[in-house]
């Protein structure tokens, strides 16, 4: 299909297609049964995750939700807290399965702009008593989605692991697009990795990858949470025909970061100047960009129509809130393309040639 003719899908990063060299990498691939752990490419798979992470294990599950809640299940007991920002993944997207399968409840934090700090944890963390089970998990997300790809400062999650490790309070981070916070403050991800017990991050976000998440941690932590995998329906067998094209994703997709935050950025300056559409062009700091169209007039459902009509794709978080999310399959074309869509729908007159 020509690039012309073929849509610009700006709803999620989710939507990349396995580049050849992962297709590749996946017709070739050596298999095992990993749920006896077996498949030989799982296992470089993990082994790889483990070591960029700076963490003692890893292990490979099929969705980042199921990594974090394997990950709830295995640093809580029932009946405990998990402090988290109120709009968090796990608050919003992820199917009450804190209460279903962990049997904890969630203690949502309000922030302005997706990011927890000490000072507004500290206050919710109790200890059990005869009344509540107490404070059992600390949960950070790293970006924040529903924030628009916020970016946690390192010396914001330093402070809280430290007096988290204090207090005797594991801290877990939702990395799903962590490899976009390491790009946007270029550090290692291990750096970022270093200031929580446990981290998941997507392959299938930011990285480009068709399928699955990785968990890590201490090989305790990792041993526990194999176990809890499979409770889950996570037990997959000949797996390396996914991990395959994980691998090649690990290596050669976060290079590929810096363009995908630099269309983020023109996306963001190019609303801007758009006549009633809302947006801060300065809070735009990786893949992600919400704007507002109140100011136009029109609704999201005849907005995201109008766009559809031309092959521009992006999606409905509430009402006269748009989200666009940059990502490897793009070029600066077709976000031009996107720009020049937008303003058409918005009423703004073209140019003369």
């Amino acid at each position: 299909m020509n690039r012309q003719d073929r849509p610009v899908d700006l709803r999620s990063d989710t939507v990349t297609l396995p580049t050849p060299a992962m297709r590749r990498a996946m017709s070739e691939a050596e298999v095992g049964d990993d749920v006896f752990g077996e498949d030989p490419t799982v296992n470089a798979l993990e082994a790889r995750a483990a070591e960029i992470s700076g963490k003692e294990a890893a292990l490979y599950v099929p969705s980042g939700t199921m990594g974090n809640q394997i990950a709830i299940a295995v640093h809580t007991s029932p009946g405990q807290e998990v402090v988290c920002e109120e709009h968090s993944h796990i608050m919003l997207y992820e199917m009450g399965t804190i209460a279903r399968f962990s049997g904890c409840l969630t203690r949502p934090i309000p922030t302005d702009d997706g990011r927890l700090t000490w000072e507004r944890i500290r206050g919710n963390i109790r200890g059990p008593s005869d009344h509540y089970g107490g404070t059992g998990l600390i949960e950070v997300e790293n970006t924040h989605n529903y924030a628009g790809g916020r970016v946690y400062a390192l010396d914001t999650l330093c402070e809280i692991k430290t007096n988290a490790s204090d207090a005797g309070i594991p801290v877990h981070m939702d990395g799903a697009r962590v490899f976009h916070a390491a790009a946007a403050l270029d550090i290692p991800l291990r750096s970022i990795a270093d200031t929580a017990e446990s981290l998941t991050f997507c392959l299938s976000k930011g990285l480009g990858a068709p399928v699955g998440s990785l968990l890590t941690g201490s090989r305790s932590f990792i041993a526990e949470s194999r176990r809890v995998r499979k409770a889950l329906g996570g037990g997959m067998r000949q797996a390396g025909v996914l991990a395959a094209a994980g691998l090649v994703a690990l290596e050669q997709s976060p290079a590929n970061i810096p363009a995908v935050h630099a269309d983020a950025r023109f996306l963001a300056d190019s609303l801007a100047d758009i006549p009633g559409i809302a947006i801060e062009p300065a809070t735009v700091e990786t893949n992600i960009v919400f704007f507002d169209i109140t100011g136009t007039g029109l609704s999201n459902q005849h907005f995201l129509g109008s766009l559809r009509e031309e092959g521009v794709l992006a999606l409905s978080l509430g009402p006269g809130r748009i989200r666009m999310v940059t990502h490897q399959d793009l070029e600066r074309a077709d976000c031009e393309r996107a720009i020049a869509a937008i303003e058409r729908a918005c009423g703004v007159p073209a140019l003369a040639g």
